[in-house]
């Protein structure tokens, strides 16, 4: 599991003196970056190469509030990736100074190219390093149709 550590600092919290939920959203992009960077996709890699991560969906559960003053631990766990390398799955987890659980996310993406703006599988090199990251119990390969279980327009709207 990967951890990144955040000060809560006064532009992230909402008119209710909590974590705004905008916040938790910078923490987790600004993690997966990290984490990503670590991995060997640093800035200059991903320019060379035209590519970059898009989200596809990030689904938030929040258990307790999170308050300025103390730092908080934002998790990433690779849960799932498709064998090509295109899909990937990331679930996230917010620990407070206590270490107790405050918030989840599950978040899927996939890689696209900067030129074509399409979805691309993972170069070789990259995938390898991508495939060669630690594990969780429950990690699944992804398909296509993991990627479209909310793709269609509810017929009631149409």
């Amino acid at each position: 599991m990967y951890l990144k550590e955040f000060e809560i600092r006064w532009s992230d919290l909402d008119a209710n003196r909590h974590l705004a939920n905008s916040a938790y959203f910078n923490f987790m992009a600004h993690t997966r970056m990290s984490y990503l960077f670590e991995l060997g996709f640093d800035q200059k890699i991903l320019a060379e190469r035209q590519i970059g991560p898009v989200a596809f969906y990030e689904h938030m559960y929040y258990f307790k509030e999170i308050f300025p003053g103390n730092p908080i631990k934002v998790s990433l766990e690779v849960m799932g990736m498709s064998e090509e390398g295109k899909f990937f799955e990331f679930h996230h987890n917010f620990y407070d100074g206590m270490g107790g659980n405050v918030a989840h996310c599950e978040m899927m993406g996939a890689w696209i190219s900067l030129q074509s703006r399409s979805l691309i599988d993972l170069p070789d090199d990259l995938l390898r390093k991508f495939k060669a990251a630690e594990k969780p119990t429950g990690f699944r390969e992804l398909t296509k149709e993991d990627t479209r279980r909310f793709s269609k327009f509810p017929k009631d709207l149409v």
